[in-house]
């Protein structure tokens, strides 16, 4: 399994079988599509590859500026890798990558993957101004020797919308961690190194990591959450703050997790915190005393919340 950054790069001994599309979050929708791709590869004897992009085309097309991801390209790779793709791609979406009419991406889909089918999604086009949608590909894989299979957009079960990736950004942004956890198949995460804090958490008995995350990925909505942190293979619970600290007059947002039974020096590690329940939102507390007594509340809460989990 092999994860490549440019399309040109892929040298295929074996015809394949692809998918093409974003894949932010790789979350249900993504994964039942994938599956088939995987199972149909494997019934045929074929190469398994899905092609993504970065940065994202929104990105370079409509000029956002905040936070928009819900995955590194690293940590999309991996989680495609691991549903069982042989091959990943990464391609650049540059201004290059944009103008390239349909036809063009078809040879090159053609010539350096020998594809035998594409799978995409029911909405699915490619090439400048979107020129290639399935019923484009279709033609061209009758000219062109591979099939294209269409699969529908599926619906949460627990809020019966279509899963996309655009919603469950928003459910991240506004805090609601379980409906984005229903559309994800898992609970949101996000990861970095633990940096050096103002260590106030020590002096008052609850120590935190503070968590140095990818400025394009998107945050939860500021608040206390429980959930997990893991540390290489080792798994915690954890009380994580999302915020300013505005007791302390603190104007820049912060990450920093409490991990519960837990007394390491841990800076300069690689921790990824997710997410299963926002506690409380934001606030403002008189004084240090009444801080400490809601920090205790908070820890208390995580662990009944992770209890069942």
């Amino acid at each position: 399994m092999t994860h490549l950054r440019r399309l040109e790069d892929a040298k295929l001994d074996a015809d394949s079988l692809v998918t093409i599309g974003v894949f932010d979050g790789v979350h249900l929708g993504h994964q039942q599509l994938i599956q088939r791709l995987i199972d149909s590869a494997r019934a045929s004897g074929n190469k398994a590859i899905v092609l993504t992009f970065y940065p994202h085309p929104d990105k370079l097309l409509e000029q956002v500026k905040t936070r928009y991801y819900l995955t590194t390209p690293e940590k999309r790779a991996e989680l495609l890798l691991n549903l069982g793709v042989d091959l990943v791609i990464t391609h650049p979406f540059d201004e290059e990558t944009r103008r390239l009419q349909a036809a063009e991406f078809v040879d090159l889909l053609v010539t350096n993957l020998r594809i035998r089918e594409i799978w995409v999604g029911a909405d699915f086009a490619l090439g400048f101004q979107r020129q290639g949608d399935v019923r484009y590909l279709r033609a061209q894989g009758k000219k062109r020797g591979f099939d294209v299979s269409a699969v529908e957009l599926i619906t949460s079960q627990s809020s019966q919308q279509f899963i996309r990736s655009s919603t469950i950004r928003e459910h991240v942004r506004n805090g609601n961690m379980s409906a984005a956890k229903a559309m994800l198949g898992r609970a949101y995460a996000i990861g970095g190194p633990v940096v050096l804090g103002e260590q106030r958490g020590r002096i008052i008995g609850a120590p935190t990591a503070n968590v140095k995350v990818w400025s394009e990925q998107i945050i939860p909505a500021n608040g206390v959450y429980a959930g997990w942190a893991r540390i290489g293979e080792e798994i915690f619970q954890a009380a994580t703050n999302i915020g300013t600290r505005p007791t302390f007059s603190g104007d820049a947002v912060t990450i920093e997790a409490h991990l519960l039974d837990f007394d390491r020096d841990i800076y300069g590690e690689r921790i990824e915190l997710s997410f299963e329940q926002r506690l409380r939102p934001e606030q403002k507390f008189s004084g240090l005393d009444a801080l400490v007594k809601q920090i205790q509340a908070d820890i208390a809460a995580a662990r009944r919340s992770l209890k069942s989990r």
